[in-house]
């Protein structure tokens, strides 16, 4: 067993191993050492946890090392990259999960935790621990369950409203309130439980309004909310490391969130409440009705070749198209053969564009494309203006126009890339339907846009045939 001081130094190490690694996913060029120095600091905090005095039964934890791991390689080995945000999501549900069922048992043997005070019962401090840890962690839990969902297709993607709706929500957050300080101040069974049962469907509600072009979003916050649950629980269980590690998670997602909203000229508050893209869907704002009679120019790949191959510059806009037709490798071979000859091609990045953040640099990651090619939305916006070919991929939302142009639209003032100002642009879509705000894109109907109404995957492939 480890002295009190060596494992205070030991957690002290491994904190300082995930603030480096929360430091190297901040760049795709660092981001692969800052998952090492992660796991790394990770193992450490719980090889030396393994050694507490407070860990008894090692045969329980084996054999949820071993299941789990089991499950978790499975997962990583046929999860697709299309699928990574709902998997991301479901993981923040099992967080939020853990940290509730840790203070079900906290509260029912305080005993077995160390905490228990002379009476048998628990001190106040550690009830309001439990009550912020707890709460969080089921609100957490079935928001998170509401976002896998929606992102898997279980679920519409579009806002689920209905009338009285805010007012419910406040009603169960006030009771929900109420029940954690009748348990603060009395420590009743009857009133954590109240708090739990009303915690669960509140997460639901405030997750059913929101719309799928705030998911991004979503995902961050459900992030923060799965570290500050641990960071409570960590208090209860007097971890220090866990305590760091839930701040570090909760602080670091909250602030990934601000950005995120900053990027969509969104307040978070709004966000939180819901309703985005609603409009749109109640008035149909998708793309039908006068979208239909709307001249729209459309051309093969051999077309979109001939451009391409002429140009000086061409950005490349990625979106969740991409993603979901797995056409990266294609398109990285096409960039390689734009690049032999001579022309400029650079990456432009939106940062919501996806279904989670940094979605569309790990798709590209994964490609093998060039990490001084791929830009984020603020220092390359500008560029458009003087690029002779803009080509969009499947990305929607993130580029219309209308953002700019039309102040009825549900996304103005939303920071777009402004691919409309390029001389030439593809994009490449199956169809005219709307993107997942529920809203038609300007973008196509403009004069110097050619429409590929192909597979993304396909369409890529057929671009390297005809610049081959």
């Amino acid at each position: 067993m480890l002295s009190p001081n060596m494992v205070a130094l030991a957690y002290l190490a491994a904190s300082v191993l995930l603030i480096l690694a929360l430091k190297g996913l901040s760049s795709p060029e660092t981001a692969r050492r800052g998952n090492l120095l992660g796991m790394v600091g990770m193992a450490l905090a719980i090889a030396v946890t393994l050694q507490l005095d407070v860990v008894h039964n090692y045969g329980w934890i084996i054999a949820a090392f071993v299941v789990g791991g089991v499950i978790g390689g499975i997962g990583a080995k046929r999860i697709s990259m299309t699928a990574m945000p709902q998997l991301v999501a479901f993981m923040h549900s099992l967080v939020g999960l853990s940290a509730v069922l840790i203070a079900i048992s906290a509260m029912l043997n305080p005993a077995g935790y160390g905490i228990a005070d002379a009476a048998g019962g628990l001190p106040t401090g550690n009830r309001i621990e439990l009550f912020l840890g707890s709460f969080i962690g089921m609100i957490t839990f079935s928001a998170s369950l509401v976002a896998f969902g929606k992102l898997q297709g279980l679920l519409s993607g579009r806002p689920l409203v209905f009338s009285g709706q805010h007012g419910l929500n406040l009603l169960l957050g006030v009771v929900m309130l109420i029940a954690g300080i009748l348990f603060c101040v009395s420590g009743s069974g009857t009133a954590f439980a109240l708090m739990l049962m009303v915690a669960l469907p509140l997460g639901v509600l405030l997750i059913m309004p929101i719309g799928g072009a705030d998911m991004p979003v979503i995902v961050s916050m459900l992030n923060s909310y799965s570290g500050w649950a641990a960071a409570g629980i960590g208090f209860t269980l007097g971890n220090t490391m866990l305590i760091i590690a839930g701040a570090l998670v909760g602080s670091s997602g909250a602030i990934l969130s601000y950005i995120m909203c900053k990027a969509m000229n969104r307040s978070l508050i709004h966000v939180l409440l819901g309703g985005f893209g609603g409009e749109a869907a109640g008035e149909g704002g998708g793309g039908g009705g006068a979208a239909a009679d709307r001249p729209v120019k459309s051309g093969a790949p051999e077309d979109a070749a001939f451009l391409l191959q002429n140009a000086r510059s061409v950005l490349i806009v990625p979106g969740y198209g991409l993603a979901v037709a797995r056409a990266q490798h294609a398109l990285k071979e096409m960039v390689d053969l734009l690049l032999a000859r001579g022309v400029q091609v650079r990456f432009a990045i939106h940062p919501v564009a996806g279904r989670m953040p940094g979605h569309m640099n790990v798709l590209l990651a994964e490609a093998d494309v060039p990490y001084d090619l791929v830009h984020e939305m603020d220092e390359i916006n500008s560029e458009f203006a003087d690029t002779d070919v803009a080509l969009v991929i499947g990305a929607n939302d993130v580029t219309n126009p209308a953002a700019k142009n039309d102040p009825s639209s549900p996304i103005f003032g939303m920071p777009v890339l402004e691919v409309a100002k390029a001389r030439h642009v593809l994009f490449i879509k199956r169809s005219l339907s709307a993107g997942y705000a529920g809203l038609d894109n300007d973008l196509f109907y403009q004069d110097n846009t050619m429409m590929i109404f192909s597979d993304a995957k396909k369409a890529c492939e057929a671009l390297v045939q005809a610049l081959d």
